[in-house]
């Protein structure tokens, strides 16, 4: 596909399989039947601008995903249903987004995820650790040479999960100065999306939204390829999941990479998107980070030091038989752990404030 349709496709509301009489038919007599599926945008909002959304509409919504894609509706949350249900609609901001857009908007992640493999993209990670001389690697030696890829995107240690914000979202740490000058891009945005999945499946309860934390120092050279792959990836695979992307410091091609990238994204999406020099990044992670200043990694002037468990390539670890280095399953581990952390403090801040008389 060329970049041209591929800008083009950020912009399209509709993918063949989940448009027209089919699943969509199906779903409008439902709501024809259930009268649920509201236009008048009669709905409460709350603090945050959000329109309220029924336990009974977020069943339906389920449902019908459900019906259509059974193997990977469980990725989404309920949660997540609601969010992306409860925004206002872009085309009269007064108003929620009908339930027929919200069922459309989240069908058209799924059939993403369908088309990319994205449910399946954790056996390139068991493949990366286990031996090529393993029956699978030698049974499926084009899936083999796939995991290979995959795992030389992730041993650069360059994008990583590691921690959550004081209101619980996953930060996801960049370090554009270990990204490859030449990079395999099929391979990169399999890499990226299996470190988000990880991120997004340790979101407590009640999150939805993760941030993107980015040390720009000495970028490569940019990538028109994979720039508008990742942006398709978070369009199409991520719709309302970022919660903010901060970037310092700002060098020319971090410039020229938003010049390119900003217009293409959709307006909730760009006005995430914050650009600092470093006097400016270093006062915004003492704001959201749970510990302030004691958490700011050492690349932005802290002392946490993320090296020791995401080193330079050249000092990882290999984390099997096979080529894999960087440690996928560690930083899920630590991800568990880190959300546990966070929610035993939030539940001790609760007690704390029930206790003041």
């Amino acid at each position: 596909m060329s970049q041209t349709s591929d800008i083009k496709s950020l912009k399209s509301p509709r993918s063949p399989s989940v448009s027209g009489g089919g699943f969509l038919g199906k779903f409008r007599r439902n709501c024809s039947r259930k009268k649920i599926c509201s236009e008048d945008g009669h709905h409460e909002t709350d603090g945050s601008g959000n329109f309220d959304v029924s336990t009974e509409e977020i069943a339906t919504i389920r449902s019908e995903l459900a019906s259509q894609y059974p193997e990977d509706c469980s990725y989404l949350s309920d949660t997540y249903i609601k969010s992306v249900a409860s925004k206002p609609y872009s085309k009269d901001m007064t108003k929620r987004r009908p339930l027929e857009y919200s069922i459309e908007k989240l069908s058209h992640v799924l059939h993403w995820r369908k088309e990319f493999g994205a449910p399946t993209l954790l056996d390139f990670v068991n493949l990366a650790i286990g031996s090529e001389n393993s029956p699978e690697a030698i049974t499926n030696p084009e899936k083999m040479v796939k995991a290979k890829a995959v795992a030389t995107a992730l041993n650069t240690n360059s994008q990583y999960f590691h921690g959550f914000t004081k209101d619980g979202k996953p930060i996801m740490w960049v370090r554009t100065k270990r990204r490859l000058w030449r990079p395999d891009v099929e391979a990169e945005l399999r890499a990226l999306i299996l470190v988000v999945d990880a991120g997004v499946r340790a979101m407590p309860e009640g999150t939805t939204e993760f941030v993107v934390i980015s040390d720009s120092t000495s970028p490569p050279p940019p990538h028109p390829r994979y720039m508008i792959g990742m942006l398709k990836c978070l369009v199409k695979g991520y719709p309302d999941r970022l919660g903010m992307l901060m970037s310092a410091p700002v060098s020319s091609n971090i410039q020229f990479v938003m010049k390119i990238l900003l217009p293409l994204m959709p307006s909730r999406l760009s006005s995430k998107v914050l650009l600092y020099d470093m006097e400016q990044m270093v006062s915004k992670l003492e704001e959201i980070l749970p510990n302030g200043k004691d958490d700011i990694p050492t690349f932005f002037g802290g002392t946490v030091n993320h090296d020791e468990y995401y080193p330079e390539e050249e000092f990882a670890q290999y984390q099997g038989e096979g080529p894999l280095k960087f440690d996928y399953l560690g930083m899920v581990q630590r991800l568990e752990l880190a959300r546990e952390n966070w929610l035993s403090s939030r539940r001790q801040e609760e007690k704390s404030t029930q206790e003041i008389p």
